[in-house]
C-alpha cells in the first residue's frame, strides 16, 4: 500500500461530501489510501480496489503461512511418502465419481 500523504490524504468529512467525485479520481490516479476525519479524529480510510484486494491477499497469504507453522509445530504434517499416498487417493476418488 502506498504511505498516505498527510498533507494531501487526509480530509474532513465535511469536504469529502462536498467533493466525492474529485476524492475517487484522486484515490484512482494516486493509488494513495484517504483518511476521512470526523471531529478532527480519523473515521475511516477509503482505498481503491485494487488496493483492497491486495491487502486482503496479503492477510490472507500471512494468514495460511500461520496456519501451516502452527501445523509444523503441533507436528500436523505429512511425510512426503503418505503426502504421494494420500493425493493418490483423493484423485482416485475423484475419477470414479
Amino acid at each position: 500500500m502506498k504511505q498516505i500523504s498527510i498533507s494531501n490524504d487526509i480530509v474532513p468529512i465535511g469536504e469529502f461530501k462536498t467533493s466525492i467525485s474529485k476524492w475517487l479520481k484522486s484515490i484512482r490516479d494516486t493509488g494513495h489510501p484517504l483518511v476521512i476525519t470526523q471531529n478532527g479524529k480519523p473515521a475511516g480510510v477509503l482505498l481503491s480496489p485494487s488496493e483492497y484486494d491486495a491487502l486482503v491477499h496479503g492477510k490472507n497469504f500471512i494468514d495460511s503461512i500461520n496456519r501451516g507453522l502452527a501445523d509444523a509445530d503441533s507436528r500436523n504434517v505429512y511425510r512426503t511418502e503418505e503426502l504421494q499416498e494420500e493425493l493418490q487417493k483423493r484423485r482416485m476418488q475423484r475419477g470414479s465419481k
